[in-house]
């Protein structure tokens, strides 16, 4: 009787023992978790970036880091790079260009920069094309109401340089300080034909209609990306750039009809 009550406790020692162990794996497991709240991260992105940054902070950045909060600057490049060097606080930038990063660089603003996604310009009219537009000439935009970006635009400056390319004389009735504000000109009517990125076309829909410029393909516009040197949440920032480089944000960006990146 003695041997068979101490073979019982035996055994109810080693189910309690099992017990305690089993759930000292799970609080293991459980504490491992990657996620993790990075506090305020200030993103200062060119403004075609607007759509498919959203979506990429919500479904892969923050999914990563929860409780994170994210506040977005959506401008021209130009002006981007223009703010941070007057002081404005920003932890992380995402130029539509490599000449307004580089410019960054030399204002000793940003850190190592690398390319995120490209982009190559289209034209686009009013859904119905009022005016009959059909292509990129001197002749065919004459007396058209022609919207672009201002020159030193990223966008803008790839304008000028498909005009030199084709030999087009450009007249614009209207330059602005960002993609966002050509397209919104052509959606509303206030111009006949403007150039935007193939990106921001595609995500107008059928607000638009679409021509294609010959050879766009030669002009394209690299995306830089890099943390701000005084950025006062450089962790936030880099997971941020982790988050755009990554393989999911890489799909997100893809999505939006951006292209891959350069090898540099």
């Amino acid at each position: 009787m003695k041997r068979l009550l101490a073979l019982i406790s035996a055994l109810l020692l080693s189910l309690t023992l099992a017990s305690c162990s089993n759930g000292e794996n799970i609080e293991t497991s459980e504490s491992a978790s990657t996620s993790e709240n990075l506090g305020s991260v200030t993103v200062f992105a060119a403004a075609s970036l607007r759509d498919a940054l959203q979506e990429l902070n919500e479904e892969v950045f923050l999914k990563d880091h929860p409780g994170t909060k994210v506040t977005f600057n959506f401008d021209g490049s130009q002006n981007l790079v223009s703010g941070i060097n007057q002081g404005q606080p920003a932890d992380i930038l995402l130029t539509a260009d490599q000449k307004n990063m580089t410019k960054a660089i030399k204002n000793g603003d940003v850190e190592s920069d690398v390319s995120y996604a490209t982009n190559t310009m289209v034209m686009v009219t009013p859904a119905d094309n009022p005016a009959d537009v059909k292509e990129f000439t001197t002749g065919g935009l004459a007396g058209k109401k022609l919207v672009i970006c201002a020159p030193d635009v990223p966008c803008g400056n790839a304008t000028k340089k498909l005009a030199e390319q084709n030999g087009v004389e450009l007249n614009p009735v209207s330059e602005e300080q960002n993609v966002k504000d050509v397209q919104a000109k052509i959606t509303t009517g206030e111009g006949d034909v403007g150039l935007i990125y193939k990106t921001d076309a595609m995500n107008a829909g059928d607000k638009v209609q679409v021509i294609e410029i010959h050879g766009a393909d030669k002009v394209v516009n690299d995306y830089r990306i890099a943390v701000v040197k005084n950025a006062s949440n450089k962790d936030g920032a880099q997971a941020f750039m982790d988050a755009v480089l990554s393989d999911a944000g890489q799909r997100i960006l893809a999505k939006y009809g951006f292209t891959p990146p350069t090898s540099n």
